[in-house]
């Protein structure tokens, strides 16, 4: 098919692969992006250092048969990736949550310095205020920092009261889409992090910025992800295994079965200091993708547990360390 024929040109397109002894095209995709950046890529001096970039691109996952794209070429921090996805889902936006389990990808973008040069002086360490989750859950809810909610004399019970209903609960009103045959094939099933309104007050404005859910055959579900920015060394990896997970999770949740993500991409750049490790990582070769399963079906989307989902027969080359630029 079509699908297979670019592929098949992509993979050769890269000198060590030969495309009869792929284990993983799909994988190449993600491979082959790292050398057109490197080939082709402008170099450009942004808010938070120098990149070298390309711009507009599209990568297709199957998620048939419990299949998970979590990179093999190297190690990925799937666990990591998964409880940061359970936050986002719950609504979480204290970064000290995250801590607490050993997650540190918002550590940088939580800390004094930054919050500062973000003119969110009021509010503390490790409140990122109305991001990801707080979207999902709450579009546009009225945001009001833990100082500001502290303040003696500030709080008005009646006030609070009326900002608590203001909010769109966006996961949920796809849940039950979901769940319905009826509307299941809507082709309005979109869950935003981009809110203008509220960019502002954010400690980063979000880089997957949008995502839409699509039933085909009765029960297959895909989603594709938009991604206005795109670290692609560090960031990237743990974007396609979020989004495939949730998939996955809604999937389950829902009743159907997940069968592809889509993740088209703005900005596509690598990061000065990530170079040296891309080169080293286009090198390897693929291993077979894993999978994934869930244990049960929760009644409540916020009850999922990290101990409910299991990876099986992930097999992956050694990590490749680069330091996070915030």
């Amino acid at each position: 098919n079509i699908i297979t024929q670019i592929n098949k040109m992509e993979c050769d397109s890269v000198k060590h692969c030969a495309f009869d002894k792929c284990k993983n095209e799909e994988e190449y995709q993600y491979l082959n992006l790292i050398q057109n950046i490197i080939d082709n890529g402008a170099w450009e001096e942004g808010r938070n250092g120098k990149t070298k970039s390309i711009f507009g691109n599209m990568m297709r996952f199957s998620l048939q048969d419990g299949k998970i794209p979590i990179l093999t070429t190297k190690k990925t921090a799937w666990k990591t990736c998964l409880k940061e996805l359970l936050w986002f889902i719950r609504g979480e936006t204290d970064n000290k949550i995250l801590k607490g389990q050993g997650v540190h990808i918002w550590d940088a973008n939580g800390s004094r310095e930054f919050l500062d040069s973000r003119d969110l002086t009021n509010y503390e360490v490790d409140e990122l205020g109305p991001i990801y989750g707080y979207q999902w859950r709450n579009f546009n809810k009225n945001y009001i920092s833990k100082k500001q909610n502290d303040l003696s004399g500030w709080r008005d019970d009646n006030l609070i009261e009326g900002l608590q209903d203001n909010g769109i609960d966006q996961l949920q009103q796809i849940i039950e889409k979901l769940k319905n045959p009826a509307t299941r094939t809507s082709r309005r099933l979109i869950m935003t992090a981009w809110n203008p309104c509220q960019l502002d007050q954010m400690a980063l404005p979000p880089c997957h910025i949008l995502c839409q859910f699509n039933v085909h055959d009765g029960n297959k579900l895909s989603c594709m992800m938009m991604q206005r920015s795109c670290d692609f060394f560090l960031g990237i990896p743990i974007n396609i295994a979020s989004y495939s997970l949730l998939t996955h999770l809604l999937a389950k949740h829902c009743g159907l079965e997940a069968y592809e993500f889509i993740h088209s991409m703005g900005n596509i750049h690598l990061y000065e200091n990530a170079i040296d490790a891309a080169n080293l990582q286009i090198t390897r070769e693929p291993y077979p993708f894993p999978t994934v399963s869930i244990k049960e079906v929760r009644e409540n989307i916020n009850d999922y547990q990290v101990e409910d989902f299991e990876i099986h027969n992930y097999k992956s080359h050694d990590a490749i360390k680069v330091a996070m630029v915030a």
